[in-house]
């Protein structure tokens, strides 16, 4: 399991890696100060919105217990397939990134960035896992993708981008599969 959540952690984190990229195509002198300000806000809002997403689904799973399995799959294939098909219009957004890393400019990508991940955490409260462990490991692997998305953009430009984000994607829907396949009795 614990594979697995490092997997999602880094599905998850491919929007903020993709930002970050634009971001670091923006900045004319990277600064330490600005990757750190980036993996906390991407971090800390990957973290929170698992928390979010799994404490809403607790309060109503015990109605659908018996389809959950497919909630997991359905959540994690669309999430998988918007990144994928976000992946291939990340352009025009990147040709509106700013240098900016101020509260006005960050909170915004930051929330944008884990609405993916508040479906994950509904996703999380059908899966037997420590939910604790699970943020935590989501926040540092997005923190850390997206302060070395932000050099990889400063140095190298938008090269990457779209492979990681569609990358993301695909895991993401294979883990839906897995689920799908475990709970009806295709895989062990």
């Amino acid at each position: 399991m614990l594979i697995q959540i490092l997997l999602i952690g880094v599905s998850v984190s491919m929007d903020a890696f993709a930002v970050s990229i634009g971001k670091g195509l923006t900045v004319k002198k990277l600064r330490g100060v600005d990757a750190l300000k980036t993996a906390l806000w991407f971090g800390g809002f990957q973290a929170l919105f698992p928390l979010f997403g799994y404490f809403a689904a607790s309060t109503f799973s015990k109605y659908v217990t018996a389809v959950d399995h497919w909630i997991i799959f359905g959540l994690l294939t669309l999430i998988g397939g918007n990144m994928m098909r976000e992946a291939f219009e990340e352009d025009e957004e990147n040709a509106k990134e700013t240098p900016e890393f101020d509260w006005k400019h960050m909170l915004p990508l930051a929330v944008a960035c884990s609405i993916d991940a508040f479906a994950v955490g509904v996703s999380f409260a059908f899966m037997t896992l420590n939910i604790w462990l699970s943020v935590v490991i989501i926040g540092i692997t997005t923190g850390l993708f997206s302060a070395a998305g932000l050099y990889i953009g400063r140095a190298f430009g938008s090269r990457w981008q779209k492979p990681a984000q569609i990358a993301g994607g695909i895991v993401l829907i294979l883990i839906g599969v897995k689920v799908l396949f475990e709970h009806l009795g295709f895989l062990g």
